[in-house]
């Protein structure tokens, strides 16, 4: 299935013919099926559709987190197959942030230590450098305030924004989010949704959602719908 409404701008991912299939036991589960799309930079796209219908597992893809069964995943014009493991992890080191329903964040580490995180692994910056970036991304999203303060004390919506903050410290071409509003009650979704279309519009970053809440389809800038694995007509 062909999903050609793809944005103006310079194509940032693509799959084509993309099948993922999981064995589990004797049953084969097409997660997805034949799938062919992309995504330009600075694109706000949605992934929609109900549950079981395979918008993680394309997520997970692109995301270089799993590998496809057949098809081909390219990602900043580098198709995924062809690297090595290590040449994956610079890739979701340096160009893909991830924004995950449950927050991911490490409890014993502050708000500050959390967002510091990936700029500790890509071993680019000094302790001055990191701290400057940090407090600049912190204010960014609101949380300036809350530094020191650790995952229990903050509240969902507030733990989402240190989310958003980890994922965009790195300065990624791409940033997967996977039901990013789930936990949220319908005010605080807004309001991470309205942050992270500002962040895309600025930094022309690429966001990619999976959802099926409506408050994140209308601002999408183009919706893909998923049945069954496949993309709906």
């Amino acid at each position: 299935m062909t999903d050609s409404n793809t944005s103006n701008n310079r194509v940032i991912v693509e799959l084509s013919d993309v099948c993922k299939d999981y064995h589990l036991g004797k049953v084969v589960v097409h997660a997805v099926r034949n799938v062919d799309m992309s995504f330009g930079t600075g694109e706000f796209a949605a992934i929609a559709g109900p549950s079981g219908s395979g918008k993680t597992t394309l997520l997970n893809l692109i995301g270089c987190i799993d590998t496809p069964t057949s098809g081909r995943v390219s990602v900043g014009g580098k198709d995924t197959s062809t690297l090595s493991e290590r040449a994956l992890t610079e890739l979701r080191l340096f160009n893909i942030g991830f924004i995950f329903q449950q927050f991911n964040l490490v409890s014993v580490l502050t708000t500050f230590q959390n967002v510091e995180f990936p700029l500790l692994l890509q071993k680019k910056l000094n302790a001055q450098e990191r701290k400057e970036r940090v407090d600049t991304m912190l204010d960014k999203v609101g949380l300036g305030t809350h530094a020191e303060h650790r995952p229990s004390e903050l509240s969902g919506g507030q733990r989402q924004r240190v989310a958003i903050a980890r994922a965009l410290i790195t300065k990624p071409d791409i940033v997967l989010a996977d039901e990013p509003t789930a936990n949220l009650d319908t005010g605080t979704g807004q309001t991470i949704i309205d942050l992270m279309k500002s962040i895309s519009a600025s930094d022309g970053t690429t966001f990619i959602f999976s959802t099926h809440d409506p408050t994140v389809m209308k601002h999408a800038d183009r919706i893909i719908e998923l049945t069954d694995g496949r993309i709906a007509q």
